[in-house]
Formats: C-alpha cells, sequence, structure tokens
C-alpha cells in the first residue's frame, strides 16, 4: 500500500518554505527547504519528495493566486489552497516563521483541519479580474471626484443648479478659470483625472457587458438579472466572484 506524505508550502511572491508530514498521527514532521517561487523549481521539488509516496500539497489562499495549485495538479498531484481565516489558530501563537507555518500547514493537512477554498478555472478566475477591475476604477472615479470637490470648495466654487456630473455641471467646470495660473493648473489637472477614471470605468462596464455574451455562465447572469434590484454589474460581479451555482449543495450558508 503506498503512503501519503502531506506537504505544507508556505508561498511567498520570490521563495516557497517546504515542510513535509508522513502520514499518521505520529509519522515525522521535517522542514525541507526553501525553493525559489518558480514553475521549475516547484516541479523539481515535487519530483525529489515523490520517493515519500503519494503526495498531497498545501498552502494558504492569498496574494500569490493559484498558479501553484494549477501546476501541482497537472503533475497529477493533489493540492490543497487552505481558507486563511479557517486556520485553526492557538492561543497565545505569535511567533511566527516560514519554517514553523509550512510545518504548521502539512500537521493541519495530515489531521484534515484545513478548509479548502473553491479554485477558478482560469476563464473564470479572468472574469473575476475584470469586474474587479471595474470595481477599482469604480473607486478611483470617486477619489478623482472628491479630490475635485474639495479643491473647488477651499476655493468658494459650489454648484447649486442640480446634481453634480451630470452635461450640465460638465459645462460649469468648464467654465471655471482661476486668477492665479496655479491654481488652474490644480483645477485642470483634477477635472483631467475625472474624465479619464470615468472613461477607464465605461470602458471596463461595456467590455463586461461584451464579455457576458460568450462566458458559459453568462446565461446565469442573465437569470439573476430578473430579480428586482439587480443589473447587469451587481449579477456578473456576484457570478464572477462565486462561480457556478450548482457546487452548493444548499442555499443556506
Amino acid at each position: 500500500m503506498v503512503s501519503t506524505a502531506f506537504v505544507g508550502l508556505d508561498v511567498h511572491r520570490e521563495n516557497i518554505s517546504v515542510s513535509i508530514a508522513e502520514e499518521g498521527r505520529d509519522g515525522a514532521v521535517r522542514f525541507i527547504g526553501v525553493i525559489p517561487n518558480s514553475p521549475e523549481a516547484v516541479a523539481k521539488m515535487a519530483k525529489r519528495l515523490s520517493r515519500h509516496g503519494e503526495l498531497d500539497f498545501c498552502y494558504e489562499a492569498g496574494g500569490c493566486g493559484y498558479g501553484i495549485y494549477r501546476q501541482l495538479t497537472t503533475l497529477g498531484y493533489k493540492c490543497t489552497v487552505a481558507a486563511t481565516c479557517m486556520i485553526p489558530r492557538k492561543p497565545g501563537e505569535r511567533i511566527k516563521t516560514d519554517r514553523r507555518d509550512s510545518q504548521k500547514l502539512a500537521v493541519l493537512h495530515r489531521s484534515g483541519d484545513l478548509t479548502a477554498v473553491w479554485v477558478p478555472d482560469t476563464t473564470q478566475e479572468a472574469i473575476r479580474d475584470l469586474v474587479r477591475a471595474r470595481v477599482d476604477a469604480s473607486m478611483q472615479l470617486m477619489r478623482a471626484r472628491q479630490q475635485l470637490c474639495a479643491f473647488l470648495l477651499r476655493h468658494g466654487r459650489t454648484y447649486t443648479a442640480g446634481k453634480c456630473w451630470t452635461k450640465r455641471h460638465r459645462s460649469w467646470l468648464a467654465g471655471q478659470t482661476f486668477e492665479l495660473h496655479a491654481h488652474q493648473i490644480v483645477f485642470q489637472d483634477y477635472v483631467e483625472a475625472v474624465w479619464t477614471a470615468q472613461e477607464r470605468r465605461d470602458a471596463l462596464i461595456e467590455k463586461i457587458t461584451e464579455m457576458m455574451a460568450s462566458w458559459s455562465l453568462g446565461p446565469l447572469v442573465e437569470a439573476l438579472r430578473g430579480l428586482r434590484g439587480i443589473d447587469l454589474l451587481s449579477a456578473a460581479t456576484f457570478v464572477a466572484t462565486t462561480g457556478d451555482l450548482s457546487r452548493f449543495e444548499s442555499p443556506r450558508l
């Protein structure tokens, strides 16, 4: 019978700390070392550790994404991406090192105490990145508008003819001039930042709308739009983040 070895990876941008826990409650736990965070180094490490038996890898979900998961599963290994917020932590556990973290992951994975996150496929992840870029663009637009409004308020310029950011408001902005050249430069810079951010946001919204027609989960997005208060962007953001709802056994959390 082939034994299973549980491999904990503490993943960082430039390197990965590797530990292995042998099968069984009292199986040995060893720190293997640190390798570069590169596909070549990961493949070499996995091949070298294969002498310990069937390998079952794990690492925390984080900024490095799912590249390691996809590489290892493509090579035929098991791999779990663990939810960081669900990792058990002992009271008073304060000293953290990459070595200890990788060993802890290996042990918790062996005992079944890690909660796996859902890993999207590459298309799903790309759509999710697209809707997140739209959110970032909207936040950037909001900040640009706030900066412009704050500048105008400091100089006693207040728009009172209706709602801001309409065509009429844009015409009002175009008519604003300042006596000091430096103030005029700052004003024009803030105004251009607003229009640039708005164009970026609108362009991303257009791309999201186009992508829904060819995306496999596009029909689900359209179905959600039938609910009151759910527009295209809300539905697309929800589906891009959550994925195929059929993977849930129950609507209750």
